[in-house]
């Protein structure tokens, strides 16, 4: 059975997300295998505060953190990598660029080790950029003329818009842009910071401190914390 998925809107690593990545972690090995790949183009220093976040959050957990600097396809195609991936309990897409992380992973061995550790029971979690990515398609939100690219497919069926309170505030007109428009059998849903979709792949639990949303074709639909929603 495939372990359970987290999509976060915000958050990772943080105080405000303790209690579902213990629960993600909860009755797994004590490996918690982190991810920075989605900011390969940020910098070292930027680089070293997701691993800084990604330990502490591990040491709050009393579990062992696996940071794994991922920076580009030669480096997911590196057998220590995929073999620091066996035997995860919880592996984490941390936040950056969606398309630097699809790119990057897409097709490689080390996704393939991550899914295959997934399906075989490992939790798996992407927030912001890193639950983006995990769609069939990434959209480019800075610059939405430019069309998308292909992002890693694991929830083809879903596009997921984090940080999903702010960039309502940010971007005023965010509910017109094309990128709503998902294509037929694609449920589009927003998260909130420090709010998370746990469950999956077709069935989730609103799980945080604020709430879910249901988009497009004009409507908002709001699912607040503790609400259940599938998306077949």
């Amino acid at each position: 059975m495939p372990g359970p998925l987290a999509l976060v809107g915000s958050g990772e690593y943080l105080p405000s997300m303790l209690d579902i990545e213990r629960d993600l972690i909860a009755g797994r090995p004590p490996r918690y295998v982190q991810l920075p790949t989605a900011a390969a183009a940020e910098g070292e220093q930027r680089l070293d505060y997701w691993i800084r976040l990604g330990r502490e959050q591990a040491a709050r957990l009393g579990v062992t953190a696996v940071p794994l600097r991922v920076l580009t396809r030669d480096d997911a195609h590196d057998p220590a990598y995929l073999a620091e991936v066996a035997g995860a309990g919880l592996i984490y897409l941390s936040g950056g660029s969606p398309a630097m992380l699809a790119d990057t992973l897409r097709d490689t061995p080390l996704w393939q080790a991550i899914v295959a550790a997934w399906q075989g029971g490992a939790a798996l979690a992407g927030c912001s950029a890193g639950a983006m990515a995990l769609a069939a398609e990434v959209p480019d939100l800075r610059h939405p003329r430019r069309g998308g690219r292909q992002g890693l497919n694991l929830l083809p069926h879903l596009r997921v818009l984090p940080h999903f309170d702010r960039m309502l505030g940010r971007v005023p007109d965010l509910l017109s842009r094309p990128f709503l428009q998902a294509a037929d059998g694609v449920s589009l849903v927003g998260v909130d910071e420090d709010t998370a979709l746990v469950g999956g792949p077709h069935r989730y639990t609103v799980r945080g401190l604020r709430s879910a949303w249901l988009l497009g074709q004009g409507r908002r639909q709001q699912l607040p914390a503790g609400t259940d929603v599938d998306f077949p």
